[in-house]
């Protein structure tokens, strides 16, 4: 099943979506933005994805900022995202907010709407703030699209959304085997892909895939890695890692793992169940900013994953990243995990990557029997 494929065809699939239904497609940027609601109203949600090409275009919008903001705007300005009938940005990057405002202010007919979510997602006051902003949205979305987003309706898109992390969580622990049948480009390309599509069609896939694995023969044994960091765009990391005898056994990824990581608890109060299910979700750096409850996470995936070194990859002006690594290299360093630190724009410098990550997985490999056992030497 060509994944990859899927999600480069994405612009594709959502103008063919709109025309074979008719209805209408809201782009979002955060992994925050509450798919259901709008999926609820017969929105199609798409995740805006980054891609490397050449840009002449962004530098008159946006000066100096990240790579995946600039490219962002790059496509909307090329036409790429013609189909797009909305625009919803979750308050979060402050790069990203920029992209949102350059799009919708050169495309005035789009429905816009910026959703408000508390940075302290652990106070006591949070669930209910949220909740309040997901009353609104309902309510524009309501009025935009001229239908009624019912109780029945929610509970519709909760089973939809609810049994996508199903399916992607089960896919997921196929990796925990020694020589997991899946690579970790093919889980990637997946996860990109199940971003961009209807998630009811994607159902089908994803149980389609699942069978495909549980009739696969294990994988080759290979240094089993963790990534850890800025969003990506692409599987080009996880195929150079595996060029070099690694694999990417699993990732605390804004738009990886922690995208689909936990479910909708149904209750009486819809709104308050997804509010909690968004506010409980693994944490990016921009709402860890209380407990920092992110690098125990890391740790909880790396030990039940049996990783033998991380690698850490940050977008170049990615601040929020910047300023979070020194707790999450503390972390590794205590529990005596190897990693190796980059920073990357939209691409990977194929032959300079390629040299350093050799060289670490070498560094791995010398380190003590597979490093089978690192976690029983851990610093608790």
């Amino acid at each position: 099943m060509n994944f990859r494929q899927m999600a480069a065809d994405r612009h594709t699939y959502a103008a063919d979506w709109k025309a074979r239904t008719g209805g209408k497609v809201a782009d979002y940027f955060e992994p925050y933005f509450p798919e259901e609601i709008a999926y609820a109203a017969g929105i199609l949600p798409v995740r805006v994805l980054a891609e490397h090409e050449p840009d002449v275009i962004s530098d008159k919008w946006i000066y100096g900022a990240c790579f995946p903001a600039r490219d962002m705007i790059n496509q909307f300005l090329r036409g790429r995202m013609d189909y797009m009938d909305g625009l919803v940005n979750v308050e979060g990057c402050q790069w990203i907010f920029n992209a949102y405002e350059v799009i919708t202010n050169n495309k005035p007919a789009l429905f816009r709407h910026y959703l408000f979510l508390p940075d302290y997602t652990d106070s006591t006051t949070s669930k209910d703030v949220l909740r309040s902003e997901l009353a609104v949205f309902r309510e524009r979305l309501e009025a935009w699209t001229g239908r009624d987003i019912t109780d029945e309706k929610l509970d519709h898109a909760i089973a939809v959304y609810n049994e996508n992390r199903l399916l992607l969580r089960r896919i997921c622990e196929l990796r925990r085997a020694d020589r997991p049948v899946l690579t970790g480009s093919e889980y990637m390309d997946m996860l990109l892909a199940n971003q961009v599509m209807d998630k009811a069609e994607m159902n089908g896939l994803l149980e389609q895939f699942l069978r495909e694995l549980e009739g696969r023969q294990p994988g080759r044994d290979t240094i089993r890695l963790m990534l850890i960091g800025s969003e990506t765009w692409n599987s080009d990391l996880e195929r150079l890692v595996e060029s070099l005898g690694g694999n990417v056994v699993v990732d605390e990824l804004d738009n990886g793992t922690s995208y689909f990581w936990n479910p909708v608890y149904p209750q009486k109060d819809r709104l308050m169940a997804l509010a909690l299910r968004y506010l409980g979700r693994p944490h990016n750096p921009v709402k860890d900013n209380n407990w920092r409850r992110r690098p125990e996470h890391i740790f909880e995936l790396a030990e039940d994953y049996h990783v033998d070194g991380a690698i850490i990859s940050k977008q170049i002006y990615c601040h929020l990243h910047g300023t979070d690594n020194y707790a999450v290299w503390r972390l590794l360093r205590e529990r005596h995990i190897p990693f190796h630190y980059m920073e990357r724009d939209m691409s990977v410098p194929e032959e300079e990557t390629a040299l350093r990550l050799e060289a670490f997985l070498n560094q791995v490999r010398a380190g003590a029997t597979r490093l089978a056992g690192w976690h029983r030497k851990a610093v608790l």
